[in-house]
């Protein structure tokens, strides 16, 4: 590590961040992905210890067929560990299993002050959680023991509703997610007036052995999912564009049943629909897109209904936006999610004003005493950093404890300016 530079170093898994997160202009890059040995799997006790370049997607190729699932799974397999705990990641079930980093029981980071350490949520809590959603910056994660969850087939229990408005999807998840492991809802943001927020809500639980159709109750746990298609090379400018989405979205949301109860889906799909499509991100062309992820508490649901109104009247189409209920958040200072509400956005980069709009977007989250998630961001003003993590001053205590020289960084990190 003393050998970094001016411009520090910092750790990179698979690049599925969509922020600066992983990179590192001008200083070093330590490529994780070399580090992926499942060094030991105990069927006891359902935990697992693997190296931090292992992916989420080669964990569950092993596991699964063993009867065993990540707690916490985010929308992508393609994740390693190391950057699963050190972005904190959440999926579709926080609201009863929260993060990725509660799962952790154990883990090896190798600090700049400290050296190599083992860090636990009991003997090391101060450390464990500085580096448990910490952005990689307080050392370099090099294994861990983490919790799995015990499945009985490779399948998803789902039920589907499709609601009118936001309202009615905000109130069917309040009333429904306490009762299923996974809850999630796709939300038409170019819908508008009567229809301002519809949804496709969708409410998940593993399948019993016995919810299986007899083909496959022989192969409960076979899991092979696979990238059964691929995006062109090449996209013309502008593909995704508030017509094509709107057309997308009147087809996906018409087509949708009104209702469905226990229809079996394969877990893959569930969770990492856009997995099945290689190199999805060209159908944005050129430019690109921004990730834009925020949540704001219970109670303040009519700021996301802000946000809708906002995209809808602009006409601002957000190919994938995904709306969460978050349960309670985890002692970690940089931990994204929190009780309340989180709407994940996908949005074309070419929209004019986009900025203007986003940093609207942040003011009014702050105001609401909520925050954006640092793992997907890419454009937050330094100054709302603090406001939006008021732990912000307790992270970075720990912070210089375990790296006094500011060895660890990143463009994240020099842009936030307070994570310096």
């Amino acid at each position: 590590m003393a050998a970094a530079g001016e411009r520090g170093l910092i750790g990179r898994g698979l690049g599925r961040s969509y922020g600066d997160a992983a990179q590192n202009a001008g200083g070093s890059v330590a490529l994780m992905t070399g580090l992926d040995g499942i060094v030991d799997v105990d069927l006891g006790s359902a935990t697992v210890t693997v190296e931090a370049g292992a992916s989420l997607d080669r964990l569950m190729r092993v596991l699964v067929p063993l009867g065993l699932w990540p707690a916490v799974t985010p929308g992508t397999r393609y994740v390693t560990i190391g950057g699963a705990i050190a972005s904190d990641v959440h999926g579709k079930g926080h609201h009863l299993d929260g993060t990725f980093g509660s799962h952790v029981r154990s883990m090896e980071v190798v600090t700049p002050g400290k050296g190599p350490m083992t860090l636990t949520p009991h003997a090391t809590p101060e450390e464990f959680w500085a580096t448990a959603g910490g952005m990689g910056l307080t050392g370099l994660i090099r294994r861990a023991t983490i919790e799995m969850i015990r499945i009985d087939t490779a399948m998803i229990s789902v039920d589907s509703v499709r609601t009118a408005d936001l309202e009615a999807t905000m109130a069917l998840m309040v009333e429904r997610d306490r009762h299923h492991r996974y809850s999630v809802a796709w939300v038409d943001c170019l819908a508008r007036g009567a229809s301002l927020g519809r949804s496709i809500a969708e409410f998940g639980d593993h399948a019993a052995r016995d919810d299986l159709p007899p083909r496959l109750r022989t192969r409960p746990l076979e899991f092979r999912p696979s990238d059964s298609l691929r995006a062109p090379p090449w996209a013309p400018p502008g593909l995704l564009n508030r017509w094509t989405v709107a057309a997308f979205n009147e087809l996906w949301y018409r087509k949708a049943p009104p209702r469905t109860k226990g229809h079996l889906v394969g877990a893959a799909t569930f969770f990492h629909p856009l997995d099945r499509v290689a190199e999805w991100n060209r159908m944005y062309g050129r430019r690109g897109f921004v990730q834009y992820q925020f949540v704001v508490p219970d109670g303040q649901e009519d700021t996301v209904r802000r946000v809708v109104e906002s995209l809808a009247r602009r006409r601002c189409a957000s190919f994938l936006a995904v709306l969460k209920r978050f349960g309670e958040a985890n002692p970690a200072p940089l931990s994204f999610p929190r009780p309340g509400w989180t709407l994940a956005l996908d949005l074309p980069a070419g929209i004019e004003g986009l900025g203007s709009l986003l940093d609207g977007f942040d003011e009014k989250v702050a105001e609401a005493g909520g925050r954006v998630y640092l793992a997907k961001d890419s454009r937050l003003r330094p100054e709302l950093l603090e406001v939006m993590y008021p732990g912000l001053g307790r992270w970075r205590e720990v912070r210089d404890r375990l790296d006094p020289e500011r060895l660890m960084q990143s463009d994240l990190s020099r842009r936030l300016g307070g994570l310096a």
